[in-house]
């Protein structure tokens, strides 16, 4: 039997950043909370922690005029849970080959990186799409080159630490990438990749049967552009870093609107 939701009589206008209730605005995984029946909050239960970071933070870079055609892709995350490895590296990996083309060059060798540790770790090409991260690294063969010369000293990189660490900080560079690029619409450009990144969330796994989701990661705001966070981002991908990024602060501070 599919899952049904209690949609509310109205529901308030998508804004950035996070909202101490409805009257306030809310933004694209606090109106999920709401869809969900949960407990009012722009980390629900109902949505894995790293679709989740996606969400909020394409929410946050959207253009206040454009913002609320997010909106009908929220009933779209509800119910999204990771199940594994396999999983993350598929939505981490179709978001950075989604972005890497057009990104600025700082954030396209970020991204090259991503995508390398992605090729590491994919099992299931079926679940991963490998030819399509392969395919994005031959399109920026200079990056590519980087990241590999990159990575090599630092060895392969644990599941733990992609979990924790890098698959952030590939959607965080994705994010980031799709935000800065040269491209005539920003706002279609960054829902277009919510879009990717949501569909490669919910493709399943053939065969498979859902495990446990995988304990809540804590994944950080975009952080300040600029060559210090662009570093430590490339680091947790190579190495699985130690730093976390305050909550969306940074996000706000790049949109230049404080929180409700």
């Amino acid at each position: 039997m599919a899952t049904t939701y209690d949609v509310p009589d109205a529901l308030p206008v998508l804004s950035r950043g996070k909202h101490r209730n409805p009257r306030k605005g809310a933004c694209f995984m606090e109106t999920a909370s709401v869809l969900a029946n949960e407990k009012w909050s722009d980390r629900p239960l109902c949505t894995d922690p790293l679709l989740a970071h996606l969400a909020r933070m394409v929410n946050d870079l959207s253009s206040d005029a454009r913002r609320s055609e997010l909106a009908v892709m929220v009933p779209d995350v509800i119910g999204v849970h990771g199940d594994g490895l396999d999983w993350e590296v598929a939505v981490a990996g179709a978001v950075a080959a989604h972005a890497i083309y057009a990104a600025p060059e700082p954030i396209q060798r970020a991204l090259a990186v991503g995508l390398v540790r992605c090729l590491e770790l994919t099992a299931d090409p079926t679940r991963a799409d490998r030819d399509a991260m392969l395919t994005a690294l031959a399109r920026v063969p200079m990056a590519e080159s980087w990241a590999r010369a990159f990575t090599d000293p630092a060895g392969p990189i644990r599941p733990r630490d992609f979990h924790r660490h890098a698959a952030p900080a590939i959607v965080r560079s994705a994010v980031r990438g799709t935000a800065q690029a040269a491209t005539a619409d920003t706002d279609d450009a960054l829902r277009e990749l919510l879009r990717v990144g949501i569909e490669a969330a919910r493709r399943p796994a053939p065969g498979s049967v859902r495990a446990e989701p995988q304990p809540a990661r804590e994944c950080g705001g975009l952080g300040p552009v600029g060559d210090a966070q662009l570093g430590q981002d490339v680091r947790d991908v190579v190495l699985g870093g130690l730093a976390a990024d305050e909550e969306r602060r940074g996000d706000l501070r790049i949109a230049g609107a404080g929180r409700d």
